[in-house]
């Protein structure tokens, strides 16, 4: 919710993942409620306080009703992620069961395309996500090059660096 070159760094990330043009995007709630823009969907995890897993649950029960193929997520607190990023990962080919964005060579967090198939293997308690899915099965995983950063702002401190550029 704070306030970053004069909007909240939740609807920089949310502006990337609506240009790129996706036919659903969810936008799953926790602590507080968001007014999100038309077309995109909010879905409230009453959970959310329980950890990253059960609000990845939340998208993925969404992603199930509109019987979708696979999920891209990504978090509000990473407002560098690009357009063209989002778009890599959604384009990787289909064989991928799990898809990560990688910046410079090395893999970063988000987003990332996790396939139907590997939808019951995610951690279902914690802060986890999809992290464990990529150390137990890194046969499933493909790596995309994207431009963007992965910056994310966890802290007063990040925040003010970033508010300086």
């Amino acid at each position: 919710m704070a306030d970053l070159r004069g909007r909240p760094v939740w609807e920089w990330a949310l502006e990337q993942v609506v240009a790129a043009g996706f036919d659903q995007v969810i936008v799953v709630t926790g602590a507080v409620e968001l007014v999100v823009p038309a077309g995109v969907r909010a879905i409230h995890n009453p959970d959310w306080a329980s950890g990253q897993a059960s609000s990845l649950h939340a998208a993925v029960r969404a992603a199930e009703e509109l019987d979708a193929a696979a999920v891209i997520v990504g978090l509000a607190d990473q407002p560098f992620v690009t357009t063209a990023a989002w778009r890599a990962v959604a384009d990787a080919p289909d064989t991928c069961r799990i898809v990560v964005a990688e910046y410079d060579g090395r893999p970063g967090p988000h987003p990332v395309r996790l396939g139907r198939a590997v939808w019951p293997e995610l951690a279902t308690a914690g802060d986890e996500g999809a992290r464990s899915l990529l150390h137990v099965h890194p046969e499933w995983v493909c790596r995309v090059p994207c431009v963007g950063s992965i910056v994310d702002i966890d802290t007063v401190e990040d925040l003010e660096r970033w508010k300086s550029c």
